[in-house]
């Protein structure tokens, strides 16, 4: 009878030990949780299109727009993208927009070249920053008093190039091909894509790379057009 405990303490021993060490291979293999809501609302944010415009106040750049009904806008809010425009508070001298309502490239380049020239002109200095992740489609440009001058625009060929590479440009050795230039290799255009925050960075400001505090917890702006927001 002894034997016969001692043999069912071990079998049951053994499940024991077999099941605890099941529960730690599942908790390692499974999937990281979700960040806390306090830090999730911190986690690095980029949008796909922005503007960087220098020395300017969240409130001049909202007249330039000719915004109407805006409303306060948290950071993290306001870079998801899902306002007509969201305009931040100031940080180190530049204030970030994005939104739906700014135009892109792979859609219509005119369109682009003749919104950043109009805006530029009440606003001075305005860079603007474009990649898209479906397509790797990519661009940027530097605008001063309605003068372009740097621009590039990739949206499965080149649709605007104009100046001559800028020092950070070289640095980072992004690909800028001629008009009509028709073979990119596309590991060429994602290294583009891949290196348009780091241009950024450069030049002005990469919004995920805003890590400060009290300018991600200050209050932008967002709104449209007179009967758009």
């Amino acid at each position: 009878m002894h034997g016969v405990a001692l043999g069912i303490g071990i079998v049951f021993m053994s499940w024991i030990f077999a099941l605890r060490r099941r529960a730690h291979w599942l908790e390692q293999s499974a999937p990281p949780s979700a960040a806390p809501p306090a830090l999730a609302l911190f986690a690095p944010q980029r949008p796909t299109v922005w503007l960087a415009v220098r020395a300017a106040t969240p409130e001049a750049v909202q007249s330039a727009l000719g915004l109407g009904r805006c409303a306060p806008c948290s950071w993290s809010e306001g870079m998801s993208g899902n306002h007509e425009f969201f305009i931040s508070p100031q940080v180190h001298g530049w204030v970030i927009v994005t939104g739906l309502g700014l135009p892109n490239p792979s859609d219509d380049v005119d369109a682009v070249f003749i919104f950043l020239v109009a805006l530029s002109r009440t606003l001075g200095h305005v860079e603007f920053f474009y990649a898209d992740r479906l397509a790797n489609h990519h661009g940027w440009a530097r605008v001063d008093e309605g003068c372009v001058t740097r621009a590039y625009a990739w949206a499965g060929e080149t649709v605007w190039n104009q100046g001559g590479l800028t020092l950070s440009e070289i640095e980072l050795g992004l690909k800028c091909s001629s008009y009509g230039d028709d073979f990119v290799a596309l590991g060429e255009a994602e290294a583009n894509f891949e290196k348009v925050p780091m241009l950024a960075a450069r030049w002005s400001l990469d919004p995920a790379e805003v890590r400060n505090f009290s300018a991600r917890q200050a209050t932008g702006i967002a709104g449209g057009p007179a009967g758009v927001y």
